[in-house]
Parts: structure tokens; sequence; C-alpha cells
């Protein structure tokens, strides 16, 4: 009996434990990453506005070669929505639609994701000229996780970030290819 009374207690403090935790950490998180682009301003950002193109470099959407895909609206312009389906439960279910476009500067996405969990969630990219023919291209993902799940933006960057930036590699590579 005692030794069920130790495993209650050690688990009841690892809740408390947690719960503590998720008080003190913050609700919202934001990832950087970035890459330099041997192109233009303008060939990086007409490849970049073009959501279809994530085909080709997003390693979320090459996870399942069965992914269902379904675009709505006109590629490239604010309101145009790329709905997924995925079996693959590291895909899961989602939407996300370009809010705001800043011509050869930025783009900003907003996903909200169905499955495996929901939540709402923004991405912002941003374009600057290094010289004529190079760009720094910089991705921010940002959003807010409610209480207790908040514990998990201590991992965020171990959980999406490296991800982030093999999209900016993929993305190079593509580019760097036309």
């Amino acid at each position: 009996m005692s030794i069920f009374i130790i495993i209650l207690v050690v688990l009841l403090s690892i809740i408390i434990l947690f719960l503590l935790l998720a008080l003190i950490i913050k609700k919202d998180f934001k990832l950087d990453k970035q890459i330099i682009i041997n192109k233009s301003k303008t060939e990086v950002f007409n490849y970049l506005k073009m959501i279809r193109n994530q085909e080709k470099y997003s390693v979320w959407v090459m996870k399942d070669p069965n992914i269902n895909i379904v675009y709505t609206g006109a590629d490239g312009t604010v309101g145009f929505t790329s709905s997924w389906k995925s079996d693959d439960k590291n895909v899961g279910i989602g939407a996300q639609e370009i809010i705001k476009l800043n011509e050869n500067e930025s783009m900003e996405v907003e996903i909200r994701f169905k499955k495996p969990f929901e939540a709402t969630n923004y991405a912002r990219t941003t374009l600057n000229a290094v010289t004529n023919n190079q760009t720094n291209v910089s991705t921010t993902f940002m959003g807010k996780q409610k209480f207790p799940m908040n514990v998990m933006n201590l991992f965020m960057d171990k959980l999406v970030g490296k991800d982030m930036q093999q999209n900016l590699v993929n993305m190079k590579v593509n580019i760097e290819k036309q």
C-alpha cells in the first residue's frame, strides 16, 4: 500500500509542477528563421506568394504523398486559401489563407489547424535585398497556446524550427534552379 501512495504522490507532484510551469510561461510564441537566396527580391517574391509552390518545398506537404489539397481563389492574391487533409498525424487537417501581401516585400498567412490539434497561427515572410541578386528571406511563425498547453512553447523551436529552416533550404534550391 505504501508503494501505491508513493507513486500517487510522485504523479501528483509532476502534475502540480507541470501546472505551475504553465502559469509562468508566456502563452505567445514566435519563431524566426532566415536564409539568403541568390536571386532578386522580385524573383523570390513571385515564387513565394504562389502557395501552390509549397508542394515543391514544404516538408509538411511532402510528408504525405496522399495528402488531399484543395485550393480556392487566385493563387498569389489576398484571400487565396489552401486546405489540406491527411491521414498522417504529423500533417493533419487544416487550411492557410493569404491575409496580407506587400508586393516584393512581405506576405502573411493565417494558418488554421483542425487536427491533430485546433489552433490559429500566423506566418510572415519578409524579403530584404542584400544585393541586386541576393535576397534575405526571413520567416516568422507566431501564435498563442492556451493554458496549460503553453508549456509546449518551451519546445516549439525543436518541434517546428527545424522544419521551418528546411522549408527555406528547399525553397532556396528551387528558386536558384530557375
